[in-house]
């Protein structure tokens, strides 16, 4: 996590205690994963102190709610940052050691704004859309190496990062916008009504972390919302096949739905 010994210190604190608590292998490490060094440090020390890497779980990420339009290019910039290039920056820096071992399991924290596009959330769920795309072609590129990559879709739940959704920085672009200018309020009420238990997410990290590689699905949906995601992740995987096969590269890709 960032800033151990700052903001994040109580929270590394409470990991440490319950480590010597419960004699649990459990070691808190800065990183930042939108700073490339900060990520070759603590992905070093872990495969100098382990030997090996056998799953990553990319689940930084933040959101913005409000109109498109209010939002400025520096903001969209810090927002990709984060959820679609620290993701990159992650999976490069534990590929390697993940492919010398011939195993690994890379497990993407998406959402379904990242299958469907929500209102007065455009820049978050492009976010989201780019990391599924970006996760999809790792799972054909990496599947024959012995490295699963997964996708989880969780709907909305009460966590923290609720409370923490920005607004645009160029709010006078909203001004034009009528009734319409009201669409982030609603959106965001809507999200924060969930009462879905945060905890299925942890359930199905595990539930995946404990199946046998090459058995893992390439997405999971999580959540009590039912709107059409398990429809369009079915169409994915039957036309995610049939792109395999115009390309010639099925054999290659060792890929199952």
């Amino acid at each position: 996590m960032r800033a151990l010994t700052g903001r994040n210190a109580p929270a590394a604190g409470e990991i440490r205690e319950l480590a010597a608590r419960e004699t649990l292998s459990l070691h808190v490490l800065e990183l930042d994963v939108t700073d490339e060094a900060s990520i070759d440090r603590a992905v070093n020390e872990v495969a100098a102190r382990y030997g090996r890497i056998d799953v990553l779980v990319n689940n930084a990420g933040y959101g913005i709610v409000d109109l498109t339009e209010s939002v400025t290019l520096a903001q969209a910039q810090r927002l990709f940052d984060t959820n679609f290039f620290g993701v990159l920056r992650m999976n490069r820096a534990v590929l390697p050691v993940m492919r010398r071992q011939g195993s690994g399991l890379l497990l993407h924290i998406s959402s379904g704004a990242g299958r469907l596009a929500f209102p007065a959330m455009g820049l978050y769920c492009a976010s989201k859309f780019a990391m599924e795309a970006l996760a999809e072609v790792y799972r054909y590129e990496l599947a024959s190496l012995g490295i699963d990559s997964v996708v989880i879709e969780p709907g909305a739940y009460p966590t923290p990062i609720m409370s923490k959704f920005e607004v645009g920085e160029d709010s006078r672009r909203n001004a034009g916008y009528g009734d319409v200018a009201t669409m982030p309020e609603i959106v965001n009420a809507r999200l924060g009504s969930s009462r879905d238990n945060p905890q299925d997410i942890a359930d199905v990290v595990l539930q995946i972390v404990a199946t046998a590689a090459g058995q893992r699905q390439l997405r999971y949906r999580v959540g009590s919302s039912n709107l059409g995601v398990d429809r369009i992740n079915a169409l994915t995987d039957e036309l995610g096949v049939r792109v395999l096969e115009r390309f010639g590269v099925t054999a290659l890709t060792n890929f199952k739905q």
